[in-house]
Order: structure tokens, then C-alpha cells, then sequence
């Protein structure tokens, strides 16, 4: 029986999340080293140690909830759904600012932030409720009444940072298992009408910065933003130029010597395509293209709702945040500090994704081994009993 089990995991599946948070430890040391002496007075090392403790900690948390079978985190929704909100209000009240962004909680020197794990939060929710109401699915404010309110409030929360780029990744999450869980197409086209319409209206509601982030990513070279806003992206340009086919060599980035702030976090990849050019920007599209094809694979073989939600969630959140920090870095997107998954500097996304690659894997392992047993049985009776949730 445990052979079976060992066996049914996809090990290119289990293998490639850690292969790129191996790489990204490589890369935080290589981008990170003048920023760690220079700005924060401290040996080149510095966020390449912390990172590395993340890491086991991210490890550890993915063997776990690689083994833990996912069903039993239907059990959480009612923690959730009070959880969720709550700490987001202790964020807002007692929270600590970095970045103009009131979004960590700090206990002592260990800080993370909350809103990471909200996101992972609100897609084992959205899952688990529409698991629950695929009986009448098609009956909009029943089905999907109370989550759509849980929604809002989680975006308002986490845009009361401020922290806009995080709100509406959430949103993307959402509307993503929203479109997927047997939702009437008009219930849907509705549902995109309020969206945009609640766009327009947001608009006017940003502020001055949020603007200029719009601007700094259509026209960086505009004299207003220039040298400011529009600053990383110029240098983010130039890194990107620079590479070429196979980059200056590893370690050998120009622009981490000051001219790309911040460049281990979101600017990660700009420092990768100018020290490993295009063959190490390939490496890391290729990885990242894997888990996600993989991930909506066996949301598709799954035959149970709530797998099948949980691992597009999953999926969804890994593939919106790759495409989302890609496009801030190339001036496609404007910049909202959202890292890279599994190589951006960062303890709370490198635990986040790490553990929620774990049940994606579970999801998997779980869904393969039953047909395993089904092909196995060669009983339609119990073919019918063994992959009916």
C-alpha cells in the first residue's frame, strides 16, 4: 500500500518547486550582496542566511502538507471565514509599515505578512463553499451571495494597507475559482460587468504614488517619473538589455551596485536575465511553466469538486503572481511589489507557495492513487464508489 502511494506521487511535480527555491537561494546571494554592505551595513551574506532558514521552514511545511490528505482542510472554512478578516484588522491596527505599507505583523525579530496566507485562505474557502453548493450552483445569490461579501471584504482589508497589487491578486484568485466552479455563464458575464464598473469607480480613488505607477510602467522616461517611480524600470531595462543569450556571467550584474533598488525581491528577474540571459530566464519559465500545466492537469482529473477547485486556485495564484511580477519588471504591468514565486527574497511568499505546492501535490498523489485502485478493481460498481467524493 505505501509502495502505491510513493508511486502515485509526480515526482517532476514535487522535484521542480524545490529546484527553483534552490535557485532562487543562488540568485538572492548573487543580486543581494552589495545591497546587504551597502544599505543595511551588513555582511554579503546577510538575506542569503535568512533566506535559507525560510527555506527549511518552507520545506518543512511542504512535506507536511504534501503528505496530509487535502480533504482536511474543508474542516477549516468557519476558521477561516472569521480568521481571514480578523487578522487583517490586527494588521491594520497594530501592524508594522514597510514600504508605505502597514501589512506585516512582527513578533520580536520574525515578521511575516499576513495577506500572504490569506490568499491560500480564501482558495480553500472559495473551494470548499462551492464543493458544498454544487447542487444548486446555478442559483446565483444562494450560491454565491455570502462568499462574493467574503470576497469584498478581504479586498477591502488588504487595500486599507495600502497594499493594492495583493488586493486585486486576490480578486484574480477569486475570479478564477469563481469562473470554474459551475457558475451560469450570464451569473459570470454579470459578475465581470460589476468588476469593471467597480473598476472605473476605484480609479479616481488612487492615490498620487498609485498613479504614478501606472505612468512609470507606459512611459518610465516621462521627466516626472523618471527619477523616481519610473527609476526601476529604466534600470530593470537595462539589466534585461544587457544579458543576452547566456549574461555577464554569474555574479557579475552592473545594476545590483546601486541602480536597481531592491534588486533580490521583485527585481529579481531582471538581475537573473542580466548575470544568466535568456537561457537562465528560460530555466526559470520553464519550471514555473511545468508546476502550472501540472496543477490544472490534475484539476482536471481530479473527480471531486473541491480537489478540482482547491488545485486551480493553487495553480491559478502561482501562474497570476509569475505573470503579474514578469510584467511589472518588463513595463507590460505596473509595479505592485508582488515577488516571484519561489526565487523573490522573501519567508512568507517562500512558505506560502512551497506549502501550497504540497497539497497540490497531495491533490494529485490522492487522484492518481484512487484510479490506480479503480483500474486495478476492474469493477464498474466500484469504480462508481471509488472515485465518487
Amino acid at each position: 500500500m505505501i509502495k502505491k502511494i510513493v508511486r502515485s506521487y509526480d515526482y517532476l511535480l514535487v522535484l521542480a518547486p524545490v529546484i527553483l527555491s534552490l535557485f532562487g537561494l543562488v540568485m538572492i546571494y548573487s543580486s543581494s550582496m552589495v545591497v546587504a554592505v551597502d544599505k543595511y551595513e551588513g555582511t554579503p551574506d546577510l538575506f542569503f542566511v535568512k533566506q535559507v532558514k525560510w527555506f527549511f521552514l518552507a520545506l518543512a511545511v511542504y512535506l507536511v502538507t504534501l503528505i496530509l490528505p487535502y480533504k482536511i482542510y474543508k474542516k477549516l472554512l468557519k476558521i477561516i471565514f472569521i480568521g481571514a478578516p480578523l487578522i487583517l484588522l490586527i494588521v491594520l491596527l497594530y501592524g508594522r509599515a514597510t514600504n508605505n505599507a502597514q501589512s506585516w505583523l512582527a513578533f520580536g525579530q520574525v515578521g511575516f505578512q499576513p495577506a500572504e496566507f490569506v490568499k491560500l485562505g480564501v482558495i480553500i474557502y472559495l473551494a470548499g463553499v462551492f464543493s458544498n453548493k454544487q447542487s444548486y450552483i446555478d442559483k446565483f445569490w444562494p450560491a454565491f451571495g455570502p462568499p462574493l461579501f467574503f470576497i469584498a471584504g478581504i479586498f477591502v482589508l488588504v487595500y486599507l494597507q495600502p497594499d493594492l497589487g495583493t488586493a486585486l491578486l486576490i480578486l484574480a484568485i477569486s475570479g478564477m475559482i469563481v469562473g470554474c466552479s459551475g457558475i451560469r455563464l450570464k451569473h459570470l458575464g454579470g459578475l465581470i460587468l460589476v468588476a469593471i464598473i467597480g473598476g472605473l469607480l476605484l480609479y479616481p480613488m488612487l492615490t498620487e504614488e498609485q498613479l504614478n505607477r501606472f505612468t512609470a510602467a507606459y512611459d518610465p522616461f516621462n521627466e516626472e517619473v523618471a527619477n523616481d517611480d519610473g527609476y526601476q524600470l529604466i534600470n530593470s531595462y537595462i539589466a534585461i538589455a544587457s544579458g543576452g543569450l547566456t549574461g555577464q556571467g554569474l555574479g557579475k550584474s552592473i545594476q545590483k551596485f546601486g541602480y536597481l533598488p531592491e534588486p533580490h525581491t521583485d527585481f529579481i528577474m531582471s538581475i537573473i536575465s542580466e548575470e544568466l540571459g535568456i537561457i537562465g530566464v528560460s530555466f526559470i519559465l520553464i519550471f514555473l511553466s511545468i508546476i502550472i500545466w501540472k496543477g490544472f492537469t490534475v484539476a482536471m482529473r481530479v473527480n471531486d469538486s473541491f480537489g478540482s477547485l482547491l488545485a486551480i486556485g493553487i495553480s491559478g495564484m502561482i501562474g497570476i503572481q509569475s505573470i503579474v511580477n514578469i510584467g511589472g519588471l518588463t513595463g507590460f504591468l505596473p509595479i505592485t511589489g508582488v515577488p516571484l514565486p519561489f526565487v523573490s527574497y522573501g519567508g512568507s511568499s517562500l512558505v506560502l507557495v512551497m506549502g501550497s505546492i504540497g497539497i497540490l501535490n497531495n491533490i494529485a498523489m490522492l487522484s492518481k492513487f484512487k484510479l490506480q485502485k479503480v483500474e486495478e478493481s476492474g469493477n464498474p460498481t466500484k469504480i462508481r464508489h471509488t472515485i465518487t467524493y
